[in-house]
């Protein structure tokens, strides 16, 4: 299985952060940078300029926001060949996506939750593994966060992402917030749940924040900072499992860059003690 020849904390790069991160300078303890790829395969003029800039600097993570794995629509194979000759042109370790769709004879603007039936991850995965097939590597998947209870599903969540997984042959993009997001909305345990994946197959791992709608209800935003309850379920991921790449989402709402890094440190004292934890351990 592919292990990730990157490591350490890294944050997003977005549209609205380019001049902010320009102006600030240094960056530490930043080591690695994600974009959605479908914002900047066809950009041009300074727009290029400066991502390519942040490119040469950084190894470039892509997650995607429109592959729509989980769709009805046609695969879009010419997009995923798009994404291959962007992801080598840039050297980008991986390409993850969203375990869901966003697509219906249309752009649907949101992230939709697959049905949880066997058929469906059966479907999902045939998928996975066409793009899979085009790209010459594996793709990773980010477990996501949903709002309406599904009605009478044949499978639970936890089984629709490992059967996906399993088949597919793929990687696990795992997003913390999402399992704490779920585990209010939905009123399970985030740990229970986190014990339950392919821990194995983590790729790297997303932490972000999210807006309070109710006590029983969180929206997944990345505007805000994020939670001790999430610090927790991440520093609860690397003690058990293994101290994995994690990258830090904020897409709107952005603070001043110094705010942003101090969320990236916490993310690189985390590692830094649990690495040498593990190590110790190994030796013992």
């Amino acid at each position: 299985m592919k292990k990730l020849d990157i490591s350490g904390a890294g944050i997003g790069l977005r549209r609205g952060l380019v001049s902010p991160f320009q102006s600030h300078g240094d960056l530490n303890p930043v080591q690695f940078m994600e974009v959605a790829p479908e914002n900047w395969m066809t950009v041009g003029g300074k727009a290029k300029k400066d991502f390519l800039a942040f490119a040469e600097k950084y190894p470039i993570i892509l997650h995607g926001l429109s592959l729509s794995i989980g769709g009805p629509d046609e695969l879009n194979v010419a997009f995923v060949k798009a994404l291959k000759k962007f992801k080598e042109s840039i050297n980008a370790p991986i390409y993850s996506e969203h375990l869901s769709y966003c697509t219906d004879g249309g752009q649907l603007y949101d992230l939709m939750p697959i049905p949880f039936t066997e058929d469906a991850a059966n479907y999902v995965a045939e998928r996975v593994m066409r793009v899979q097939d085009i790209l010459g590597e594996q793709m990773a998947l980010e477990n996501v966060s949903y709002y309406l209870t599904q009605p009478n599903p044949e499978i639970t969540e936890i089984e629709f992402i490992n059967h996906v997984i399993k088949k597919a042959d793929c990687l696990l993009h795992l997003d913390v917030n999402n399992i704490h997001v779920n585990s209010v909305n939905h009123n399970y345990d985030p740990y229970e749940f986190l014990n339950q994946l392919p821990t194995d197959r983590i790729a790297y791992i997303h932490i972000a924040g999210h807006y309070n709608e109710a006590d029983d209800l969180i929206v997944d935003t990345h505007g805000a900072a994020v939670i001790e309850d999430v610090w927790n379920i991440l520093e609860y991921t690397y003690q058990n499992y293994g101290v994995f790449p994690t990258l830090l989402e904020r897409d709107f709402n952005y603070p001043p860059v110094v705010e942003l890094l101090a969320e990236v440190s916490r993310i690189d004292q985390l590692q830094q003690k649990y690495t040498k934890d593990h190590e110790q351990q190994a030796i013992i």
